[in-house]
């Protein structure tokens, strides 16, 4: 594209962006929903291990990973066993019924790859499935709940294309763990307990199975109940035997259909033709350096990635080695890199199948190089978007909801090989419809609810069989030698970013362990405004910082962010106090 055009072409969108996006609800009402609801802080110590690191969401999961390595399975045997135990266990946070984003290193070959398993819009969707008869974007409550919201699944397919290429144990057997825990029953935890209480999601109580799953009797699921799932048992069997065919046609197929097309609330437009025809896809990873490192992620559809690198590319010559974890200065020069790098993926990143995203050209040296130059020593809430230099401009300032229900898993096993997991089904318990066991995602939601605006197509809008943006972040972090150093990832929304970018300065700027840098409290700026975490020593920078321009909020943050180095021949596993994961390994001895 002529450069002189080009210019023109992004003075002219930025111009038709003034008027305000019209938005499925007050802001106040959607800031509300936000952040997924609290649930506590429990201090955790680091696990040190010589031979190998499961790090997941929930002590059952990273239990099943730990049996698949010690029965002689690899990364990627251990992260399907751990997930499929998610969807019992963490229901309100991902499952078969949602999709997920698969980092993988394989040591022997020195070769690191990717696998999209991200859910996509049915063949039947368009630009209005989110409009009313008016053409405005419909209310909160009727976007994310019920069948319209619904994506195709892609966690299983996604699960079987890396393990067709680099499982090491028997297909079924990474099944035993989860079918065995679904017939014996799992405790209800804490965190569950306490998000079915608040009423995080209001369609489940509203929806049935899932109400009377997670509502026996009209009354949340108690802390220590005994959960068991016999359906889903009886589906993953099916799997375990014949492989996604048994998913994505036939009867369980046939079910997940008719549950969205006659969900009582929002009915949608899945069919058996989008199930038949959903494949996974193996990408290469987007990689960037940041001072003597590689850092590697997922590249679009998700925003993750790139915006990650970003925000480090940007930070990389303010020498952040210099201040303290978390100090003013430091803060301030963190949320400022995020202001530019999230202008520039409100606009660029959607589906690189539909939209001509220009990867390379947001993440040239030279380009961030000259937008880092605009950082000052003042909050600037009107960056400019940049001009990367390469491919058509794509237009993707849009109001989707991009609701932070998420779960990360990081593995290392004893040969070197890693896996760094984000799933998701999109909000706490994702659309309530539940069909054989499992709740049914609303990633739909991440598309813009507006196709249009001033004007202009929105890049991330509904059309038929893409993938919506995501904001979910699997990193890999590398030694100048090649060597492996760093495994990480969180759930979290939008804010997920934030929480990896922060990590990873934590660990390489201010040489933190693993657990050290998850327990910093939190900061995101998603260029809006600055918000520390609540009940943390930040507020007392929240007077420096207003001096400085910000609006400041206080604001529960609740990252799941899990992590491994590597170092001195040995896993450091961390495991985020903020939710009930945890770290296991194993030494030599």
């Amino acid at each position: 594209m002529n450069m002189k055009y080009k210019r023109s072409l992004i003075a002219f969108l930025l111009a038709s962006a003034l008027p305000a996006v019209v938005q499925a609800e007050p802001a106040k009402a959607r800031e509300v929903r936000e952040p997924e609801a609290s649930t506590g802080f429990t201090l955790k110590k680091e696990k040190i291990s010589e031979k190998y690191m499961v790090v997941a969401a929930n002590p059952h999961a990273s239990k099943a990973g730990q049996l698949m390595l010690q029965q002689g399975g690899n990364a990627i045997d251990a992260a399907i066993a751990a997930q499929l135990v998610l969807t019992l266990v963490e229901p309100q946070s991902s499952g078969i019924g949602g999709g997920a984003f698969i980092l993988h290193y394989d040591k022997n070959n020195d070769y690191l790859t990717t696998f999209d398993g991200r859910e996509t819009a049915p063949q039947k969707a368009n630009h209005k499935l989110f409009l009313d008869k008016e053409g405005k974007p419909v209310r909160w409550l009727e976007a994310v709940v019920g069948g319209r919201s619904v994506g195709v699944p892609g966690i299983i397919h996604a699960m079987k294309q890396a393990h067709d290429k680099y499982g090491k144990l028997k297909w079924r057997k990474l099944f035993k763990p989860a079918i065995a825990l679904s017939e014996k029953g799992f405790a209800v935890s804490p965190r569950l307990h306490m998000l079915l209480k608040k009423e995080f999601n209001p369609g489940l109580t509203k929806l049935s199975p899932a109400k009377d799953y997670f509502y026996p009797n009209g009354k949340p699921l108690a802390i220590g109940t005994i959960v068991k799932n016999p359906e889903l048992a009886k589906i993953y069997k099916e799997i375990a035997e014949f492989g996604p065919k048994a998913f994505y046609e036939g009867k369980y197929a046939e079910d997940m259909v008719r549950a969205v097309q006659q969900s009582e609330i929002a009915p949608g437009l899945l069919s058996m033709t989008d199930l038949a025809n959903y494949t996974s896809k193996e990408r290469a990873p987007v990689c960037t350096s940041y001072h003597e490192y590689k850092v590697c992620s997922m590249a679009p559809p998700s925003s993750g990635g790139l915006t990650v690198l970003q925000i480090l590319k940007l930070l990389e010559g303010k020498k952040l080695a210099q201040y303290k974890p978390n100090s003013p200065e430091a803060v301030h020069l963190f949320t400022q890199a995020s202001r530019l790098a999230f202008t520039d993926r409100n606009y660029f990143i959607a589906d690189p199948d539909f939209v001509n995203v220009p990867t390379q050209g947001l993440l040239n040296p030279v380009y961030l190089k000259s937008r880092s130059k605009l950082i000052s020593d003042r909050d600037n809430p009107n960056f400019p978007v940049g001009d990367p230099t390469m491919g058509e401009v794509a237009y993707a300032k849009d109001d989707s909801f991009e609701l932070p229900s998420t779960s990360h898993l990081s593995i290392v096993d004893s040969a070197g090989n890693a896996v760094s997991m984000t799933s998701s089904i999109e909000m706490g318990f994702g659309s309530t419809v539940m069909v054989n066991g499992y709740l049914l995602n609303n990633q739909l939601t991440d598309f813009s609810l507006s196709p249009k605006v001033g004007g202009q197509w929105v890049a991330n809008r509904v059309e038929p069989n893409k993938r919506p943006r995501s904001s979910m972040s699997p990193v890999m972090v590398f030694n100048k030698d090649g060597s492996l150093k760093l495994v990480v990832g969180s759930p979290g929304g939008s804010r997920i970013i934030n929480y990896v970018a922060q990590t990873v300065i934590g660990v390489i700027d201010w040489g933190l362990t693993p657990q050290q840098a998850i327990n910093l409290p939190r900061i995101t700026n998603r260029n809006k405004y600055t918000t520390l975490e609540k009940g943390t020593g930040l507020k007392a920078i929240k007077p420096w910082l207003e001096s400085k321009g910000h609006t400041v909020r206080i604001s529960d943050l609740n990252s799941g962010i899990h992590a491994i180095e590597i170092k001195e021949g040995l896993l450091f596993g961390g495991a985020d106090p903020r939710r009930e994961g945890v770290a296991l390994g194993e030494s030599s001895e």
